[in-house]
């Protein structure tokens, strides 16, 4: 009886182990991270929300030293951090390049150490890549933009291996949704949209 019962457990246990495996073998989508630094994070937020395959789009900072920055922190230009977008999403239905192609018609790559009407290193403009092939796609694309580029001036957005990353305090995530108002007063006096325009053309060229 007492063995019986020993094989009852470790069988549970066994099925409690590959469950999640099972699920996955069933179609469950397995989700990737991409990660991008195009100044304000609540700009970025509300550029990759609506793109079709993304899960969840959480801001934060990544690229510095400091740890557990703090907004206030990052914000005064010490610790080394970028401001950034971390995008979960879903590569069945959205690829990789696809983001990178998003990143770019929402930031200005010809701005160093600043995007729009923030300045300092904490608002630069960069890809952190994940894994090889990220790095592979990032680059490629960066050539091709450099070739091609519809506007003047040169690209000074960083492709960099991606480190630790801190999410932002919970008043920033999705802080174009929860303030409304105060959002669009900033984004229309720090001119992005109209800097964009120009740039990309209509809606990111």
């Amino acid at each position: 009886m007492i063995r019986a019962r020993a094989l009852w457990i470790t069988w549970l246990a066994a099925v409690a182990l590959c469950a999640p495996l099972l699920a996955g073998a069933q179609g469950k989508p397995a989700t990737a991270k991409a990660t991008f630094a195009g100044g304000c994070f609540w700009c970025m937020e509300e550029a990759y929300d609506p793109v079709p395959g993304v899960v969840a789009t959480v801001s934060g900072y990544m690229g510095g030293r400091t740890k557990n920055p703090t907004y206030e922190q990052v914000s005064s230009g010490g610790t080394g951090h970028a401001e950034v977008v971390q995008v979960e999403y879903d590569p069945s239905k959205v690829s990789y390049a696809k983001l990178v192609e998003v990143f770019w018609h929402n930031i200005d790559p010809t701005q160093r150490n600043a995007q729009f009407c923030d300045y300092g290193s904490q608002y630069r403009s960069g890809i952190f890549y994940h894994n090889a092939e990220q790095k592979k796609i990032a680059e490629t694309s960066k050539a091709a933009l450099v070739k091609k580029k519809p506007f003047r001036g040169e690209i000074v957005t960083e492709i960099t291996p991606a480190a630790e990353f801190y999410p932002a305090e919970d008043y920033h995530q999705n802080y174009y949704k929860t303030n409304p108002v105060r959002y669009k007063f900033y984004k229309s006096g720090c001119g992005r949209a109209a800097r964009l325009n120009q740039l990309w053309g209509p809606k990111g060229g």
